[in-house]
């Protein structure tokens, strides 16, 4: 999925900046490019919702079918009882596999027996809202990984299983490739460096990588 990067030169946090350019390896990541911001969005359950609608598509193909979801429902935001009220097949026609059908239905289902509430998910951890998300079936770890930085807009997550970021890293780090397990744990160990602010870094990796300013 792909997700926007907010430019607002009168919010962004140029403290992020300023720590990750220590990092050498990272500048070529950081220069000529806008401060990003993070914000705190609202319906986390639809923000999980529209994650799951959108895995493995292409930014455009993505949008048509989540605007087709929520034509289901008067172009309004759904609530979980209200996507558990509509039939399967009939959300399965908007362009939905059984699969991903199936894991819409599961947020649904979760959010009612487990009070997913914006406030109760703004309190939690990071780690707490792993926890929470995780036993979801169709929801993985990259998936909450994702809410944390683009719903709930904590500014401290890494991403190392995403190809994007891997892909980065490997070209600004000259990493080796031949051993995935030992890749992975050289991505979390040069990542430590940029705490508290991995989620900026990803975000520009990901820009890097795409040839974004």
């Amino acid at each position: 999925m792909a997700y926007l990067f907010i430019l607002d030169h009168t919010m962004a946090n140029t403290d992020y900046i300023t720590h990750l350019s220590k990092d050498m390896r990272l500048l070529p990541a950081l220069e000529g490019r806008d401060a990003l911001v993070l914000k705190r969005k609202r319906n986390i359950f639809l923000h999980l919702v529209s994650s799951i609608i959108s895995q493995q598509l292409s930014t455009k193909v993505a949008d048509v079918i989540y605007n087709r979801f929520l034509e289901l429902y008067d172009n309004t935001a759904p609530t979980p009882e209200q996507v558990l009220e509509m039939e399967f097949d009939k959300l399965r026609s908007i362009g939905l596999s059984n699969a991903k059908t199936t894991y819409v239905r599961n947020i649904a289902q979760y959010a009612i027996d487990n009070d997913m509430s914006d406030k109760r998910l703004y309190k939690m951890s990071n780690d707490e809202v792993m926890e929470f998300l995780l036993p979801i079936k169709g929801v993985g770890r990259w998936t909450v990984e994702m809410q944390l930085m683009f719903a709930l807009g904590r500014e401290d997550v890494f991403a190392v299983d995403d190809l994007g970021i891997q892909q980065a890293m490997i070209k600004l780090y000259k990493l080796k490739t031949d051993d995935k397990k030992q890749l992975r744990t050289k991505m979390l160990k040069l990542s430590e460096k940029w705490q508290p602010y991995r989620t900026y870094a990803c975000m520009h990796l990901w820009r890097y990588k795409d040839g974004r300013n």
